[in-house]
């Protein structure tokens, strides 16, 4: 036994159509708007936030510069569990700002390193001890992905508030039909034998 099909017509909110209400018409333009925001305010949100990711990352790496210092003491050749980050430990470190000043701090090297080896650190335009800065093609990936998270964010307010919009004009539509009943249903409730 085979199924009947059933025919899809396309756009039928904007025919005219003796069944076609007001509410129809407007889902239909409020559906038609959500699309065309979402897509471009989507485009637009990456587009943008991509973008200030990029230059924030330029910035970082501008006023970042490596510095070479000497260990203060041996580096330990297990480290604690909280104190292990990418294979390395923390440990006291010496280094030398432009001004000719010594500054010491924590900074991460690799575990069973000894007292007085060489490392290089990374400070900032305070000459305080930083992380090293994003390569170029790790911040266009972070940029990148920033930008895709900004593009969904903006899709979904989008559709949350077309959710908001759509339920209100069924509510509204719900309560025409409610209306029509009221007045019509009586006068079939009579043709029944």
């Amino acid at each position: 036994m085979t199924r009947p099909r059933r025919t899809k017509v396309r756009l039928w909110r904007w025919r005219r159509n003796a069944l076609r209400r007001r509410c129809d018409v407007i889902e239909a333009w409020v559906v038609l708007a959500a699309w065309g925001l979402a897509v471009v305010g989507g485009l637009l949100a990456a587009v943008t936030s991509a973008g200030a990711a990029e230059r924030v990352f330029d910035r970082q790496r501008s006023g970042r510069q490596a510095v070479s210092a000497v260990l203060t003491e041996d580096a330990p050749a297990q480290a604690h569990i909280r104190a292990v980050h990418n294979n390395r430990v923390w440990v006291t470190v010496r280094w030398t700002v432009p001004d000719g000043s010594v500054r010491t701090g924590e900074a991460r090297v690799v575990p069973d390193t000894a007292a007085g080896s060489r490392v290089t650190v990374w400070t900032d335009e305070r000459d305080r001890l930083v992380s090293a800065p994003l390569s170029p093609m790790e911040s266009a990936v972070q940029a990148a992905v920033l930008g895709a998270l900004a593009a969904v964010g903006t899709g979904g307010a989008v559709w949350g508030g077309v959710r908001v919009v759509r339920g209100r004009v069924d509510r509204w539509r719900m309560k025409q039909w409610a209306a029509e009943w009221r007045e019509f249903g009586p006068r079939w409730g009579r043709m029944t034998g």
